[in-house]
């Protein structure tokens, strides 16, 4: 006998005690959502279903615009990506601008190596096996696997974030009313955000910092 499980059942379900949590707290949270956005910020990110921005950050929909793919990147000639800055730049005028990669990310993890993934997927992340190998030496001096990942996640971050400075809509929008540009790391082992520097390294640490709690 074969079981036809309906997979959208459990979406519906939680969207129905979504709308019925939202209104009980705020009777006019939709409609007031209809009229428009005015997001502060663009949340560039991975497509990892672990790091959720507006969970991980505690907000509200409406507070963050969002462009996700698979390992946080930022490619020059991505239309998508490009599409989405200008929208979010020019003309919801964010305020900031943040790129944040994570730990344990697959992406990241699968551009340590070449091994052929298969269709586009080794097309997308040609530039960050590219970035892989500019960094070699010092990612071959880590001690493991986990703590190359962590630094070329850090290392990814920081190329991003120079890409989009590169940006015509952002390199105006920062001369014309200070647009930030941030980039993040996601710790999942601790569901802690860490800031990365211009040197493409957590504030708090590298990889000894993210490792915290993991011990």
């Amino acid at each position: 006998m074969t079981v036809t499980i309906d997979h959208l059942t459990p979406l519906l379900t939680g969207n129905t005690l979504y709308r019925q949590h939202a209104t009980t707290l705020n009777p006019t949270f939709f409609t007031t959502l209809a009229l428009g956005q005015t997001p502060s910020t663009l949340w560039i990110g991975c497509a990892d279903s672990r790091v959720p921005e507006t969970t991980v950050c505690h907000c509200a929909p409406g507070d963050i615009f969002v462009h996700r793919n698979i390992a946080n990147t930022v490619h020059v000639n991505d239309v998508n990506a490009a599409s989405v800055v200008e929208y979010a730049v020019t003309h919801l005028r964010v305020r900031s601008v943040v790129v944040c990669g994570h730990t344990k990310c697959g992406g990241v993890g699968a551009a340590l190596g070449d091994e052929v993934l298969g269709g586009a997927l080794d097309v997308w992340l040609g530039p960050v096996r590219e970035l892989r190998r500019q960094h070699e030496i010092e990612l071959d001096a880590l001690p493991d696997d986990d703590a190359r990942a962590v630094r070329l996640a850090e290392l990814n971050v920081r190329r991003s974030v120079d890409a989009l400075r590169e940006h015509p809509a952002v390199r105006k929008a920062i001369a014309e009313h200070g647009l930030g540009l941030h980039g993040l790391i996601y710790d999942i082992g601790v569901g802690q955000l860490r800031v990365i520097d211009k040197d493409g390294k957590m504030k708090n640490g590298s990889y000894q910092s993210a490792q915290k709690g993991h011990d």
